[in-house]
Order: structure tokens, then sequence, then C-alpha cells
């Protein structure tokens, strides 16, 4: 085997090792490309895209392009009931006000002409749940189905007195809020824009809600009265307010009634004891 010459091995080990560099360049770059195909892949699986509203739509008039656009957010964004495509909403009827930007829920549109069953309007895992209302509590008989309310109780509370003596006292307390109208008495769809007619209040209102918080509504029926607080469509937050009794009314109204007034400790008094034989007196001192 003839040898090679001492002058060629740098060129040689030169060239053995750019094609070793080469290799392994092109095995890098091919776990790269894997690995940003697999990213893009899982990011593409966490997207969706859905039908939102390019402008304020109101109940009862028909969707038409120009009203909606497609949007893609992720996964953990998409509401409940989301129109995944337009042709889930085009040409379909709003049942209740839709807001610039808001998704587009195929429980708030039907095909026209098409008999909705109050069935349907109810939401996955919620229950519809009709409690008596007066004219009050319906706030005025102004309530239309797909409006929100807040839920109140007004129960008598079992409390001891000073002397023991059970007794109760009526306190309003906030149950639930942001909470769905399905119905207001028969009517379950909100009018079409520009139906005119005189409505009269209906001494029944149908509510969404999940069934735990249902059995709290008709218990709360059974032994007290409920109102309801209209909400602003633009107002979704939850709040924290706090039973009102008569000593939340009056701290509201009357806060000097309840400021701390500053404690007089008395001052020790000093004593003596006199004992005599087998008695034992004590005097205070001045």
């Amino acid at each position: 085997m003839k040898k090679i010459p001492k002058k060629y091995l740098p060129l040689l080990i030169a060239g053995i090792a750019g094609v070793i560099a080469v290799f392994l360049i092109n095995v890098y770059i091919q776990q790269q490309t894997a690995r940003a195909k697999e990213e893009a892949l899982r990011r593409q699986k966490m997207l969706v895209t859905v039908i939102v509203a390019k402008k304020d739509i109101p109940a009862g008039v028909m969707i038409e392009e120009d009203m909606i656009k497609e949007e893609t957010l992720r996964k953990d964004m998409i509401q409940p009931n989301a129109a995944t495509s337009v042709a889930r909403v085009l040409n379909k009827v709003t049942l209740a006000p839709i807001a610039k930007g808001e998704q587009i829920l195929t429980n708030k549109v039907a095909i026209t002409g098409q008999e909705i069953s109050l069935s349907s309007k109810v939401p996955r895992d919620k229950r519809a749940i009709t409690i008596p209302v007066d004219n009050i509590s319906s706030v005025g008989g102004m309530l239309r189905p797909g409006d929100h309310v807040d839920i109140l109780g007004a129960v008598p509370i079992p409390m001891m007195t000073a002397e023991e003596k059970q007794t109760t006292q009526i306190s309003t307390i906030p149950l639930f809020q942001d909470v769905l109208v399905l119905a207001v008495g028969t009517e379950y769809a909100a009018a079409p824009t520009g139906e005119k007619g005189e409505r009269r209040a209906s001494p029944m209102v149908t509510l969404a809600l999940a069934p735990e918080e249902a059995n709290i509504v008709a218990f709360v029926q059974e032994h007290g009265k409920i109102r309801l607080l209209l909400r602003s469509p633009q107002d979704t937050k939850k709040q924290l307010p706090v039973p009102a009794t008569w000593e939340t009314v009056l701290r509201m109204v009357m806060p000097d009634l309840f400021k701390e007034q500053p404690r007089i400790i008395p001052k020790p008094k000093r004593q003596v004891e006199i004992i005599r034989g087998t008695t034992k007196e004590i005097k205070e001192l001045e």
C-alpha cells in the first residue's frame, strides 16, 4: 500500500474534519427544523378561529357579512357555544344584543322564521328556573330576555339576643351576579328592532342558573323575597357586596354613631390591710 506523503496529511485531515462538520451541521439543522415544525403545530392546535362582531349588533336583526369577521384566539379564550365558521351565523337573526368585538354564540342566533324552544336557549351546565316577581322585583317590568341581572335575597336570619333569647332579623343577602334572563313570562326571544307596542309586565321571570344555584334561589324564594338588579351589558365584573342589615345601613348613613369611643380606665385604688387580733380589715386610702 502506497503511503501518503506527509505534506498531504494536513489537507486530508482538514477534508475529513470538514466532512464531519458538514454532517453535524446538517443533523443540527434537521433537528431544529423538526422542533420548529412541532412547535408551530402545537401552537396551531392551541388556536381556534371564531366569529366576532365588527360592530354593535342589536337584537332581532339578520346578520350580514359586513357585521362579522374571523378572529384567531387561544383555546382558553374561546367562550362556550362560540361560532367557529361564518356559515353558522350568516343570514341568521340575533336573539339578543351583541357588542362590538364580542364572540358570536350559536345560542344567540336563530334561523329566520324558526321556532326556538326555551330549552335551546339554556346554556350548557345551566338550568332554567322560573321565579314569581312583582313589579318592583322585576325592575319595574322592564326586564327583557337576554338581559343580565344580580339576584338579592331578603330572608329572616335567626339570632340570639343579649338575654339569650332567639329572634330573627331580616337581612338582604347578595346571592348571585351576572345571571342571564332566559324569559319574561312566555316571551323567550328578543323582539325585532323597531317593533312597537305596549308590553305588560309579567309576574314570572326565568333565569339560567347552575343546579346548586337554582336550589338556593328556590329555598330563598320559599322563606323570603327575591329582588333583581339589572346590569349594564358592558359590566361583567363581579363584586363582593356586604349583606345589608340595620347595622350596616346605620353604619353607612350615620357612621358617627359607630365611631369607637375612647375607653376610660379607672385608676387603681390604694388599699391597706389592718389586722387586730383575729380580725382583718381593709381600708382604702385617699
